[in-house]
């Protein structure tokens, strides 16, 4: 016969927490495996030790945070409710059910102000890196990098165009330094450069977040976003360093500055970076040079760097003698090295043709536009650099690191996006993106830890 349930008196029961989270949860592992009372000790310059009324806890504030990226939880007003009335929340952050969990205002003004001062995420990110290094999840011995979009809290509609100078100044005296030591190399004279007038372009920036960048790629949604570009250790999948940067920039361009930064940081867990991989967006001369410069192996694809020349004779058409350091054209003559020339990508040296030679050829309509009057042939002076880290195309190892590439780059950026908060942004601005990248980053660095914890 059928029950039916009228006018049920519903009485308290008040069990204790600890009876209600069971012994394998994650949360329970994870207080057991990470200490978070040092967040006090990072924080209490900025409480005042004896005036004021009491603040929230900054430790349960940082948990309800992790909690809302462990979960894919964006809104804070959602994670306040979460936080209500799940039992094992409320057991990670050390409240009862008598006690009030924190208000949704009281998270975003500590996130917004106080903590904000404190770098409190970067440095909980480095705190569990070093627990992870410290349990042998870091090795070195292979770094891989790659940058993914997040979508900024900003309207596509809400933009203006804006006239900004390219500042190119750093860059620039690289390049000097790089060309007045070829140049001293071949015996040619110093050329004294005054560094360029800053050149004026237009750019599209958002009214309402204007440190996100427009992002307009192959492939990419467009609108305005950031990047969050994150070297990755390939032994576990434990990330090592966070750089965000307004979606519209180049990835390449702090490309070494993350990789010193990660040097450092594992420097001083007795780690020696030995090799790194990237996708072929990073296949440039100076980051070339500059990873040879640290003695690092590089897998990179190369970049499509095919001659788009209208004429019929292309650049793989002309042979290159290393001993007389000359190209020789298909019919026989001569390109010679006659000065070295400057771009906004580099310095080349500028192999050129006798323009008498060209001048009386009978295949000068294959070879040359009606423009020029000799073949020319430009070549980037770290170019034998380049050549030599391609070298282990194809090699064993090379497949074994592209590979690592693809499953920890692109699988944790999946990850982080289905799982951990990656997709859109809450806040606005380029340090709240960086937090909020800090936070995901943690978030996947301690899963990884504690199942390795798990494992063990």
């Amino acid at each position: 016969m059928m029950s039916e349930r009228r006018d049920i008196e519903l009485k308290m029961y008040s069990p204790s927490l600890e009876e209600i989270v069971e012994s394998d949860e994650f949360l329970r592992r994870l207080d057991a495996a990470v200490d978070f009372s040092f967040i006090y000790d990072e924080l209490r310059p900025y409480y005042c030790a004896d005036n004021g009324r009491n603040s929230a806890d900054p430790v349960v504030i940082v948990k309800s945070l992790l909690i809302a990226f462990f979960c894919d939880i964006l809104s804070e007003r959602k994670l306040e409710r979460e936080l209500k009335y799940n039992a094992l929340y409320r057991w990670f952050l050390g409240l009862s059910f008598e006690e009030r969990v924190p208000d949704h205002s009281t998270i975003s003004q500590l996130r917004r102000r106080k903590f904000n001062d404190a770098d409190i995420f970067k440095k909980l990110f480095m705190h569990v890196l070093r627990l992870c290094a410290e349990q042998g999840l870091v090795n070195g011995k292979l770094l891989v990098t790659d940058s993914s979009h997040i979508k900024a809290n900003a309207s596509k509609t809400s933009k203006i165009k804006v006239e900004i100078e390219r500042r190119t100044t750093e860059f620039f005296e690289k390049l000097d330094a790089y060309e007045a030591e070829e140049r001293k190399c071949l015996g040619m004279p110093e050329v004294t450069r005054n560094l360029p007038e800053p050149k004026k372009t237009e750019q599209t920036r958002s009214i309402t977040d204007p440190e996100a960048g427009w992002l307009c790629r192959p492939d990419k949604p467009t609108g305005f976003h950031y990047l969050t570009h994150q070297t990755i250790d390939a032994e576990n999948g434990i990330i090592v360093d966070v750089n965000v940067t307004p979606g519209n920039a180049p990835d390449c361009n702090s490309y070494t500055e993350q990789i010193d930064r990660s040097a450092e940081t594992l420097g001083e867990f007795g780690i020696d970076i030995e090799a790194v991989c990237v996708d072929s967006a990073y296949d440039t001369a100076l980051i070339h040079k500059e990873i040879e410069e640290r003695k690092l192996r590089i897998y990179t694809p190369k970049k499509d760097t095919s001659d788009c020349s209208k004429t019929d004779y292309k650049r793989d058409d002309f042979t290159c003698d290393k001993d007389t350091d000359e190209f020789t054209c298909p019919h026989g003559a001569k390109l010679s090295l006659r000065t070295l020339t400057r771009s906004e990508s580099g310095v080349y040296r500028e192999y050129r043709a006798d323009t008498k030679t060209c001048k009386v050829c009978p295949h000068r309509d294959k070879c040359l536009a009606p423009s020029q009057k000799s073949r020319k042939i430009q070549i980037n002076i770290f170019q034998h650099i380049m050549d030599k880290h391609h070298e282990t195309d194809g090699s064993a190892e090379y497949n074994d690191a592209l590979r690592k590439r693809q499953i920890w780059c692109e699988g944790t950026f999946a990850t982080q996006k289905a799982r951990h908060n990656l997709g859109q942004m809450s806040r606005r601005g380029l340090r709240a993106a960086a937090d909020h990248c800090f936070l995901s980053a943690c978030a996947v660095n301690l899963k990884r830890l504690i199942k390795a914890h798990v494992e063990a």
